[in-house]
């Protein structure tokens, strides 16, 4: 009897620790570029990059360049920026903003009322702009 209980102690702590590890696995490349969370509001999808401002700065416009964009038109000022551009016959506007020390919030609007799987491409270079740096 004594037996069977500690198997199914370590049957359920093997269980617990490999659902921990899958959600480390599945979100680990999401919480080495971005948080893996997004809000879509009002047109725009917002999620948050940890790391320093600068360097999301430079994963934005690499990934504007990237996509060939054209018309492009930066504006950044301490801790914000915004990067309106043309891609693919779209206008897209990228705001930046600085909100800890190693957080940047990035909001994408694709077109005038908003395009949420255009904006999530778009995250998704970004993500991965971010981990070549």
């Amino acid at each position: 009897m004594f037996h069977n209980k500690n198997w199914l102690l370590i049957l359920c702590a093997g269980i617990f620790l490999m659902y921990g590890c899958a959600g480390l696995v599945v979100g680990g490349a999401a919480v080495g570029a971005g948080s893996g969370t997004y809000l879509y509001i009002n047109g725009e999808l917002k999620t948050d990059y940890y790391s320093p401002f600068d360097k999301v700065w430079a994963a934005c416009e690499k990934t504007v360049a990237d996509m060939h964009g054209f018309d492009v038109v930066p504006n950044k000022e301490i801790g914000t920026g915004t990067i309106d551009s043309v891609i693919d016959n779209e206008k897209v506007r990228f705001s930046v903003t600085y909100k800890a020390k190693n957080v940047t919030t990035v909001a994408i609007r694709v077109g005038i009322i908003g395009n949420k799987l255009s904006s999530q491409l778009i995250h998704d270079k970004i993500g991965d702009n971010i981990l070549k740096k």
